[in-house]
């Protein structure tokens, strides 16, 4: 009994330990320097509101600062200067919370005759109208369960100190935040949408914080470019890992600049491919020879069409002729890239540069493969699912 007791622990406590180390929280996504530029921010919005409060209020010491500072200011410079860009430390949000929660909270003072039952209705009625006004703010319940707890009657205590000291909050958050290079107030600025980056919709957002239904400490539009951020960054790490050997046609066909145009034309349609990297005897790369250059060997401006055309030249490969070679008719002037580039870098040449195949060659400028348009989107699209 002991034994079994003792392996059915032995099993537990994995599982235990496994759950105590859930409840100690992630460390918070910002280095050291942000750290202390919170701090730092933090103590002086109640600095400056401590200061200004006290000098309009009558008195000095700890009995004028007591009754010239609200505690709930502390929680406001928290959110403030460590998380500006939460839509609960907007400006509005401070000022409103706080002033419309204290009205809120002298209001149940005065007309519930119950303590705890003023107390609870104080915070729920100012977490209401706080939603309504969109001044949701979490120390303005702080500031109406306040207003309770101290039985005040005086709705001016909600304009002085609650207000003013709110006011002055703002102004250090405006001046401090901005200096440090925290624009305050928060404003969106929309994330460049990189490759891959457009596979979520703004309508698959609303569809997921509609299912999440629950209020979220960010904007909609910071959201929507974390989840961009995000993409963008998998899609770099994937394809910039990615290099031209692994997606590249290795051992391409290929042609000799002495090559009958004829035997060239019928290894394009034997593999169905548009273009033939010229090589020479040693293989390194000399041209290439395309299905736009047998096309300028016709007559352009005749118009039976594509076929008529061909037929045409196949007609003169035919007949006897000097010129009748890939030497003659291929781009000897090709763009090339080595087999270890990064596949990023030709996204431009294909998209920007009008190419269609792009030869791969080794260090001695001999031939190792061929990227083609076709090559490089399944390539972001296997990036993109993957």
């Amino acid at each position: 009994m002991v034994r079994q007791g003792r392996q059915a622990l032995q099993r537990l406590l994995p599982e235990l330990l496994l759950s105590l180390r859930a409840l100690w929280p992630a460390a918070p996504g910002i280095d050291a320097r942000e750290k202390w530029r919170a701090c730092i921010g933090a103590a002086l919005g109640i600095l400056i509101a401590g200061l200004g409060a006290t000098w309009l209020a009558p008195g000095n010491g700890h009995p004028a600062l007591a009754t010239a500072l609200v505690a709930p200011l502390g929680a406001s410079a928290v959110l403030v200067f460590v998380v500006p860009s939460s839509q609960l430390a907007q400006p509005w949000s401070v000022i409103g919370g706080n002033t419309l929660s204290a009205l809120v909270g002298v209001a149940c003072a005065l007309w519930v005759p119950h303590p705890a039952v003023g107390a609870a209705l104080a915070v729920g009625l100012s977490i209401a109208l706080m939603l309504a006004l969109r001044c949701l703010h979490p120390p303005g319940g702080a500031s109406a369960l306040l207003m309770v707890l101290m039985g005040s009657h005086d709705f001016g205590v909600a304009l002085q100190p609650v207000l003013l000291d709110s006011a002055l909050m703002v102004a250090a958050g405006l001046l401090y935040n901005n200096l440090t290079r925290r624009r305050w107030p928060h404003v969106h600025h929309p994330v460049p949408t990189e490759p891959g980056g457009a596979r979520l919709t703004s309508r698959d957002l609303d569809a997921a914080l509609a299912h999440y239904n629950q209020v979220l400490d960010i904007s909609r539009e910071d959201l929507q470019d974390l989840m961009q951020y995000a993409e963008a960054a998998a899609y770099q790490r994937t394809m910039g890992e990615l290099r031209c050997t692994d997606v590249m046609t290795p051992d391409p066909v290929t042609a000799r600049p002495e090559m009958p145009l004829r035997q060239a034309w019928a290894l394009i349609r034997q593999h169905r491919v548009k273009a033939l990297p010229v090589v020479d005897r040693q293989h390194h790369l000399v041209g290439i020879v395309t299905v736009s250059d047998f096309m300028r060997q016709v007559d352009m401006d005749v118009h039976e069409g594509v076929n008529f055309r061909l037929r045409a030249l196949l007609r003169q490969m035919h007949r006897p002729a000097p010129r009748h070679t890939v030497g003659e008719i291929m781009t000897r002037q090709v763009r090339v890239a080595s087999s270890d580039r990064p596949l990023t870098e030709l996204v431009p040449v294909f998209s920007d540069g009008g190419h269609r195949h792009l030869p791969i060659i080794d260090a001695e400028r001999r031939l190792v493969g061929i990227v083609t348009q076709s090559d490089l989107i399944r390539a972001m699209d296997a990036a993109v699912r993957g």
